[in-house]
């Protein structure tokens, strides 16, 4: 007879769940016996933080589109889930956190580990629960499933270990066997013609029209590429949506916000209308003014239209099918010139930028390195970026395509998840090659998962920007509030002798005449790589166009900082200046 151990992880199977990422401990060896017993039909991914296991499974559902499940120990095994788990709810990923729990009878009694993971869980989680035996896990596991994939949220459960060998004596009469599916049931949502023809309406009789387009419109490249055309609208991605069309579009203002264009926030300054795909990009300053445009948005969760902006018509529903209905709606415009005004902005800003990726002055500057190095991205590649400047980096000097894939902490913005983002993409399809650019602080943080990309042998090329700061915040705290630089500097680590400890190949680039030598010659081997490259750690990290109160903050944090004469070098070439003098004028 099987317990509930069992009957958790064959209703896993049944909801067609291919991999657990965890770690083992006492409170789950029930649950870790049951995947033994399974090897051939699920698959277990030990991890070397649970933190990580977390991490992938967001990201893997992310990459999928399907179920991601991690699997913790009791007490701290759980509690160190929670970042991962954040991320998953933040960016309405699927997932299912599993978790162990002393003796069912020990609980609350101040016993080891006793820690009540059903509370700690409480706000991460959209569907939350404690199995009480083996009859109730029969329910429970396959409602965790469907609750998560259903809401786009954390579903956990929390199991005693004593509870997973429970086998089924216990089932009470009403519980009947085998009365819950164990299948997802998912429909088509699609906008009222009301709403539709609203939408169109104000689309049409607006003269300027922006799109603004984030992950939600992955998969809808074609429809809303005819939406642009139509519209003559170019489109501002939100960075969950850098690979919804190709950076180097012709329709595209390629990223949005601090980590964004000029151009991209130019058009959101000089549209009288703004549709939004899929998005709910959160920094409320760079949409437009309310008074100044009307507002479209296109989301399947209700709940999220008009999350950011006052939109007048709000089209609930999936984007592929949502813009082709509005598109049979639209009129193509004429009057071209705010696209073409656009584009010819956009040729500015692509020139800005390969200023900046062929400084070859030294010390080495970060640009240079990661434009180099996206430049070798295979056409069906996956990129994954950290959290910091190195997201900045990715955002603005990595041109993806179509066939690319690209994933990033979004609305929690979590340092550590780099790493194991890529070890999850690796994971879905080992096919495919990865790529990560990630900083030095978050990599600091979770090195040691690169053995588990060395463990299974993943084709990963990591590339670490090591400017030994916490770049990002340390000009937060120069722009956000003016203070000098306090506290950011990191103490060095040799991340490619790292690399080659756990088994995996190291580089190291310091110069900017060693780019392309060295990145052929990494790119050559096969399995993980890691490449270090120690660059200016006084590059800025600018926005497109400084707000005033920014640069103000700025230049009255920079005397105190460290550092501040080779701050001052950068910010006197081109075309930094320009980006810092828009905002004092």
């Amino acid at each position: 007879m099987p317990n509930a151990a069992d009957i958790l992880v064959e209703t896993l199977i049944a909801w067609e769940v291919k991999v657990v990422f965890g770690l083992p401990g006492d409170g789950i060896n029930g649950i870790m016996e049951a995947l033994r017993k399974r090897q051939d039909q699920i698959r277990f991914v030990q991890v070397r933080h649970e933190e990580s296991a977390a991490f992938m499974a967001c990201a893997y559902a992310k990459f999928t589109g399907k179920l991601g499940v991690c699997l913790a120990t009791s007490g701290p095994g759980g509690t160190h889930l929670l970042t991962g788990l954040y991320d998953a709810k933040l960016d309405q990923m699927p997932v299912l956190a599993i978790t162990g729990m002393q003796y069912h009878d020990l609980i609350e009694t101040f016993t080891q580990q006793d820690v009540d993971l059903t509370r700690v869980f409480d706000n991460v989680a959209i569907y939350n629960a404690h199995v009480s035996d083996a009859g109730h896990m029969e329910n429970l596991a396959s409602l965790a499933c469907r609750s998560a994939l259903a809401k786009r949220g954390v579903a956990h459960l929390s199991i005693a270990s004593d509870t997973q060998e429970m086998e089924e004596q216990s089932r009470s009469k009403r519980n009947q066997p085998r009365h819950v599916p164990n299948r997802y049931f998912a429909g088509r949502q699609l906008p009222n013609d009301d709403e539709l023809d609203r939408a169109a309406q104000i689309l049409n009789g607006a003269g300027k029209v922006a799109i603004l387009a984030g992950r939600g419109a992955l998969g809808a490249h074609e429809e809303l590429t005819e939406t642009a055309e139509l519209l003559a609208a170019p489109v501002a991605k939100a960075l969950l949506g850098k690979a919804v069309l190709a950076d180097n579009d012709p329709y595209t203002t390629g990223g949005i916000g601090i980590l964004g264009t000029a151009p991209s926030q130019a058009i959101m300054e000089q549209c009288d209308a703004v549709l939004i795909v899929g998005s709910t990009f959160p920094y409320i300053e760079y949409y437009p003014k309310p008074a100044s445009a009307r507002g479209v948005q296109i989301d399947s969760d209700p709940q999220r239209i008009g999350l950011r902006f006052p939109v007048e018509a709000g089209l609930v529903g999936d984007a592929r099918e949502t813009l082709r209905l509005l598109n049979s709606r639209l009129t193509r415009k004429t009057d071209r010139s705010f696209l073409e005004q656009t584009q010819s902005a956009m040729a500015g800003w692509r020139s800005k930028m390969a200023m900046l990726e062929n400084n070859e002055s030294a010390p080495l500057k970060p640009a240079a390195v990661v434009r180099a190095f996206g430049r070798r991205i295979a056409q069906d590649g996956v990129l994954v970026a950290d959290s910091g400047q190195n997201t900045e980096l990715a955002a603005r000097h990595v041109d993806l395509d179509i066939g690319n894939q690209f994933a990033v902490s979004g609305a929690l913005a979590s340092m550590a998840s780099g790493l194991p983002y890529a070890i999850a993409a690796g994971i879905a399809d080992p096919q495919r090659p990865i790529y990560a650019v990630v900083g030095d602080g978050g990599l600091g943080m979770q090195m040691g998962e690169f053995s588990t990309a060395v463990r299974h042998n993943l084709p990963l090329k990591l590339l670490v920007i090591c400017n030994g700061m916490l770049n990002q915040i340390a000009w937060e705290q120069m722009m956000f509030l003016g203070n000098p630089q306090f506290a950011c500097e990191l103490a060095p680590i040799d991340f490619a002798k790292a690399a080659e400890a756990m088994g995996g190949r190291g580089f190291t680039i310091r110069q900017f005449e060693e780019i392309e030598s060295v990145l052929d010659e990494a790119f050559s081997c096969e399995g993980p790589v890691i490449i270090q490259a120690h660059v200016d750690q006084y590059v800025p990290m600018i926005p497109p166009k400084m707000p005033k109160d920014y640069a103000r903050n700025f230049r009255k944090a920079l005397p105190g900082t460290p550092g501040h004469e080779a701050i001052e070098a950068n910010v006197e070439r081109a075309p930094l200046r320009e980006m810092i003098n828009a905002g004092e004028k």
